[in-house]
Parts: structure tokens; C-alpha cells; sequence
């Protein structure tokens, strides 16, 4: 019996690289120069905003131009220059992410906060799980948790709690930090630069959401907690955790030394230092850039690290960026080449026409929802906003939602499917690292998921009632 178990494990179904998913969608976008009739829009400037916007009443057909043999190959070498103010921005925030990273300032600091809260069990989770939120709101910190996943999984179990609440105390904090997407450049900066939205505006209405997000997420998981505590058989994992060592030392958990505080001192006060130069001094990509470029460099100097190691940190974090860079480059080029075909428009005509017969709402909610299905296969961030925004936006112009709004679909679409999507590298290491099967998490979090429509329903309904703008 153990032998065709394990054979099931070995043909279980591995989701394909998300290199091959985008060489698809590159194909699949010459392929439709052939079928799909060539068509523009003019483009007329915004008196308020003065960016060139979709005039929807000119929309024309005109000569087709199919792509040739080497119009596909060279598509994402003009994928790379046409996406490089984006590529650079991620190089730089990852390679400074990835200098914090080497500090061992954020592990350090979530474990003494572990180690302070465990004679309170339930108090440990809101705590927990507002910290860990608000880095990824901020900084965008998902798979920086990974290294801190044992620990959590080892005290979630001394607590009397299972494997389930563990990760739900990690992916349910970083679903409510990206749904927010306070400052988190991976997303939301890269989403509203293509969409021509200033970067890290809406910000009030975002932290309003990010609240919302944080206590709906809290809520379900003390739930849990709550209920395995006071019944640990009725867990759908309590066999499997009944297996694992329940003990964790936490004496010998490395403290908080002074330089690492500083350190995330540093942190706090560089965000508080992006957001003000983007709203007093119109920051962008460049300036936010040399924000993380200082923050990342200043805490090497801290820390004691040599220049050497500041140079290593600097490139690790940068090799983490390596994926969201290619499938920014890759997903450009799918939009070169529907934009050379003259079909970009067309789809987008097409689109407007499907969704025109329903209330701006539920215009807004569509867009949520294909964005939400589209991450299950392109999990990366970057690479979405790549792809998606520069059909996402003019559609908005032409239904009549704000291009704010429309990168709030995205954001969400991007936060919501992120923890149950196989082709997630991350997610898929999180479930084995606290050894949990991927059905019982999936049953686990659909009905949070659900809620998450929900609530992402409300916020798109009335950011388009209000029109929400760029502020």
C-alpha cells in the first residue's frame, strides 16, 4: 500500500516552469497577429492627467501585419529594452532587499517577537501577523519568510495549535500586505508606473483596505486556532503533526542585537521617507531606487558586514529578482508584438464591448477576476503588471473606470490566488517545509478566499462609485 502511495507522489502533477507558461503567451500573441484583425484607437491627451488616453468613439480597423519568424525571436531581446526602467527598478530593490536579508535583522526580530509572546498563545497571532503584514505591505517580503517558517511551525505546535495555523499566520498576512500594496514596489509600483498612475498613489485608501484585509485574516485564523486548541483532533492535519517534534528551544533563538533594531529602524524610516518624497517631491522609479540603494548599504555598514559581503548580499538579491525581471522582459514582448500586429487595440475594443452592458462595477469586479485566474499561472508580479496593465489600463479609459481603480483589480487579482497557485515556487516550499499536503491547505483557505471576493468586490465597487483618482 506505502508503494502506491509513494508512486502517486512521484506522477502527482508539477506545474510547468512559469518560463514555459510565458513562451507560450509569446506564441500565442504572434499566433493571433494571423487571426485576429488589425485595429486602432486614437489617442488624445488627458486635459487633467496630460497622458495620451484611448479616444473610445475613433476606434478603426486597419492593414494587418502579421509577425514574422523573426519578429517571435526578437521580440524579447526589445522585451528587455522596452521593460528596463522596470528590470532596473527590481534589480535595485531586490539586490538592497537582499543586503537587509544578509543582516538577519527581519529573522531575528520576528523570532524575538515569537520568543516575547509564548506564554500568550493567542496573543501571538495578531501580533505575529501584523508584523509580518506590514513588511509585506511595505517592502513586498514573502519569500523572506521561508527561512522563518519552521520556527513558526515548531511554536505553533508547543502552543497547542497545528501546521494549518502556522501557515495561515504566513499566508494570510503576506495576502493582506500585497493586497494592500501600501508601498510594495513588486506590484503596485511596477503596476501603476506602466499604467501611468503616480507610484504608491490612493495610499489612505489602501491603508484603509489593508486594515480591513489584516483584521478579516486574524479573524479566521484565531478562528482556527481557537477551535484545535480546544479540540487538536478535530485539525484535518492533527495525524500528520502528531509525527513532528512538538518542542522548540527558543532560548536558543539568536536575539536582537542593537545593529539589527537600527537596522529595521532603517527600514521603517526609509518607507516613511519614499512617501514623502513621492507626494511632496513626485519620486519615481529612480528615486525610490537610490531610497533602497541607501537603506540596503547603510544597514551593510551597521551590521559589520565587509564591503565584500555587502557585494555578495547585493547580487543574492538580485539572482531572487532574476525570475520577475525575465517575466517582465518576456511579458513585454508579448505586448510588442501585439502592438506591431495592431491588435493590441482590437482586444481591447473586443473587451470594452463584452463588458460595456454592465454596471462599472461589476466592469471593475471582471477585471478582478481575470487578473485572479490569470495569476494562477503567472504567479510573478511583475510579470502580470507586465502583461496585463498595458491592456487593463486603456480598457479602463474607454469603460469608464479610473486607471487607479483598474490597478486595484490588478493588485488584487495578484494577492489572492498567489497562496494556493502550484505554480508558486514560494508557496509550494512553504507547504513542504511544514509538511502539509496541498488539498487539505486548499480546503483550508477557500473559504477565507471567498470572503476575499468578497471583500474585493466591495472595495472595486466603491473606488469606481467614487472614482478614485490618482491621489
Amino acid at each position: 500500500m506505502s508503494k502506491k502511495n509513494e508512486e502517486k507522489e512521484v506522477k502527482a502533477f508539477k506545474a510547468p516552469s512559469p518560463i514555459i507558461i510565458l513562451v507560450c503567451v509569446i506564441l500565442l500573441c504572434a499566433l493571433a497577429s494571423y487571426v485576429i484583425p488589425a485595429g486602432v484607437y486614437d489617442r488624445v491627451k488627458d486635459a487633467h492627467t496630460g497622458r495620451m488616453v484611448v479616444n473610445p468613439a475613433t476606434f478603426h480597423y486597419v492593414a494587418s501585419k502579421p509577425t514574422g519568424f523573426m519578429d517571435f525571436f526578437t521580440s524579447i531581446n526589445k522585451g528587455f529594452k522596452g521593460g528596463i526602467s522596470i528590470i532596473a527598478f527590481l534589480f535595485m530593490v531586490g539586490g538592497s532587499l537582499g543586503i537587509l536579508e544578509k543582516t538577519g535583522a527581519i529573522v531575528a526580530g520576528l523570532s524575538t517577537l515569537v520568543k516575547k509572546l509564548r506564554n500568550n498563545a493567542l496573543l501571538l497571532i495578531p501580533v505575529l501577523m501584523t508584523t509580518l503584514a506590514t513588511f509585506s505591505t511595505l517592502a513586498g517580503c514573502n519569500e523572506e519568510y521561508l527561512a522563518f517558517t519552521p520556527l513558526v511551525v515548531s511554536v505553533a505546535l508547543a502552543l497547542g495549535f497545528d501546521s494549518l495555523t502556522a501557515l495561515g499566520m504566513l499566508f494570510c498576512s503576506v495576502a493582506a500586505g500585497y493586497g494592500a500594496g501600501c508601498t510594495q514596489p513588486f506590484s503596485v509600483g511596477v503596476a501603476q508606473g506602466i499604467a501611468g498612475v503616480p507610484i504608491f498613489s490612493g495610499l489612505p485608501y489602501r491603508i484603509g483596505i489593508f486594515i480591513i484585509l489584516l483584521a478579516a485574516n486574524i479573524a479566521f485564523v484565531m478562528y482556527h486556532a481557537y477551535k484545535v486548541k480546544n479540540n487538536p483532533e478535530s485539525s484535518p492535519v492533527y495525524e500528520i503533526d502528531q509525527a513532528k517534534e512538538k518542542t522548540v528551544d527558543l532560548e536558543n533563538v539568536p536575539p536582537l542585537t542593537t545593529r539589527q533594531s537600527i537596522c529595521l529602524a532603517l527600514l521603517g524610516l526609509n518607507f516613511v521617507g519614499i512617501i514623502f518624497g513621492v507626494l511632496k517631491y513626485d519620486f519615481y522609479m529612480n528615486e525610490i531606487s537610490a531610497m533602497f540603494l541607501i537603506m540596503g548599504a547603510l544597514s551593510g555598514v551597521i551590521c559589520g558586514l565587509k564591503p565584500n559581503d555587502i557585494c555578495d548580499a547585493f547580487l543574492n538579491g538580485c539572482k531572487g529578482m532574476m525570475m520577475p525581471c525575465l517575466a517582465v522582459a518576456m511579458c513585454k514582448a508579448a505586448t510588442i508584438l501585439l502592438d506591431n500586429a495592431k491588435i493590441m487595440d482590437t482586444i481591447i475594443h473586443t473587451l470594452a464591448g463584452m463588458l460595456d452592458v454592465f454596471p462599472s462595477s461589476i466592469i471593475a469586479f471582471g477585471m478582478f477576476i481575470i487578473q485572479d485566474c490569470f495569476n494562477l499561472l503567472v504567479p510573478s508580479s511583475s510579470g502580470q503588471a507586465a502583461i496585463s496593465m498595458p491592456i487593463m489600463a486603456p480598457l479602463a479609459d474607454i469603460v469608464g473606470v479610473t486607471r487607479q481603480t483598474a490597478v486595484f483589480a490588478f493588485t488584487f487579482g495578484d494577492a489572492f490566488t498567489n497562496c494556493i497557485t502550484p505554480a508558486s515556487g514560494a508557496t509550494m516550499s512553504y507547504l513542504a517545509m511544514a509538511n502539509v499536503p496541498y488539498k487539505k491547505w486548499l480546503r483550508f483557505i477557500l473559504p477565507l478566499i471567498a470572503v476575499w471576493w468578497i471583500l474585493a468586490f466591495c472595495f472595486l465597487t466603491y473606488a469606481t462609485a467614487i472614482k478614485l483618482g490618482p491621489v
